[in-house]
This record gives structure tokens, sequence and C-alpha cells, in this order.
């Protein structure tokens, strides 16, 4: 009876990892859409100690773009939350997009010798951290999908963003635009494909079996407000 249920267990568990897919994607931008980040003008509180504000160094800005694209699976799905950190340094925030599953938390270390006030009064998550020191840390815990923008009351050039995406399969893509979400259980999902300045894309597939799903996102659209976003198998 034991070895029965053993080796039922074990036939289940292979199927199971037969009825899953990956997506291997691609992002494909071909002009810059952010602006250049200016440095603000000297306030009394900076007069104190100097903090140089870090520049952007982008040797190919193209390439930035896509780094710049987070990709997630819509709906509620099995989610695994993780910690990710947001460093305050240069008197930016570092970096200044991540991805985390709903659920997750994020630290915000103050890696200046000045003070930073980081806060949100975005839907997704509002809070206000106060006003802390260099080596001093704080969390949030995000228990809402949706998008958070982030700044520090303190320097207004400072910004960054967390997307909180409903469930644990969320990446971003890299610098040649390239992606992957692994293990997706077999079914219809709708990929979500989302830039900071271009906004939300969109696209079905559907995951079947153990064979890679091709996904091209076009962003943005085009000059006749075409979406060129195809899905292959």
């Amino acid at each position: 009876m034991a070895r029965t249920l053993v080796a039922s267990l074990l036939a289940l568990s292979s199927l199971t990892a037969v009825q899953a897919g990956d997506i291997d994607g691609t992002v494909i931008v071909k002009r810059v859409l952010t602006k250049r980040k200016v440095t603000p003008t000297l306030t009394s509180y900076d007069r104190g100690v100097h903090v140089d504000l870090g520049s952007d160094q982008e040797t190919d800005p193209i390439a930035a773009e896509r780094a710049r694209v987070v990709i997630y699976l819509e709906g509620s799905l099995p989610s695994k939350s993780i910690n990710v950190t947001l460093e305050q340094k240069n008197r930016r925030f570092v970096p200044e997009t991540v991805v985390v599953p709903v659920g997750s938390t994020v630290s915000f270390p103050n890696r200046d010798p000045i003070f930073h006030n980081v806060f949100s009064l975005s839907k997704t998550s509002s809070f206000d951290l106060g006003n802390y020191p260099k080596d001093q840390s704080r969390d949030v815990k995000l228990s809402k999908p949706g998008i958070v923008f982030v700044g520090c009351r303190l320097h207004s050039n400072m910004g960054a963003v967390i997307v909180v995406s409903p469930n644990q399969w969320s990446t971003m893509a890299d610098s040649t635009g390239k992606f992957t979400l692994s293990d997706i259980p077999a079914g219809s999902y709708t990929v979500v494909a989302w830039h900071k300045t271009a906004g939300f894309f969109r696209k079905t597939v559907q995951i079947e079996d153990n064979r890679p799903t091709q996904l091209e996102f076009f962003i943005p659209l085009d000059e006749i407000g075409a979406d060129k976003t195809v899905a292959k198998r």
C-alpha cells in the first residue's frame, strides 16, 4: 500500500513538472524614453556636509531603457515574498527601479553623511519613514500589488519606483532586452511589461507544456499607435 502511494506521488510530481513551461522574452526599445536627471539647485539644507549628486552613467542609453522594463504575470497566483534593498547613495536611490512579489519587504539604508526622509503617497502603499542619518535603515512591507513611487522629502531630485507584482513570476529585462519567467504552471496568462515613461503593455500567452514560449514587446507603440507586441510558440 505504501509503495503504491509513493508511486502515485512520484507520478503526480512528474506530471506537474511536465505541465509547466518558461517564457523567454525580448523587449525592443528603439529610442530614449527617460529624461536625464539634472543637478538640483543648492538649498540651505545642503550647505552643511557636501554630497555630490550621482549622475547617470549610461554609455548606451537605449540599453538603459531596456533594463528599466519590468515584466510580470497578472493574477492571484502563488507568491514567495523576498527582501530587497533600495539604497540612498549620492542623493539618489540605487537602483531606481525594483520589482518584488506582493508581501515582500524593501529596506532603505542611508549611505550618505546627511539625513534622508523616504516617503510615498502612492495608493498601493503610503508611508513616511521620517528623517534618519547615515548607516541607519528603515523597512516597508508591501502587502498590495501595484506601482509605488518613492521620494525623499529633503531632496526633491530623488525618486525611485517599486513595482509590486501580484505573484512570484516577475523580473526585469537586462540591457539587451532579454528576460525569462520560469516554471509557470500550464494555463493561459496575461504577461505585463511596464516602463515608467511608456506605461503598461499586455499580451496573452498559453503555457501548455515544458517547451518555452517566445514573447516580444515593442516599447513604446509605433507611430500609428499599433501594438507590435507578439507572442509565438
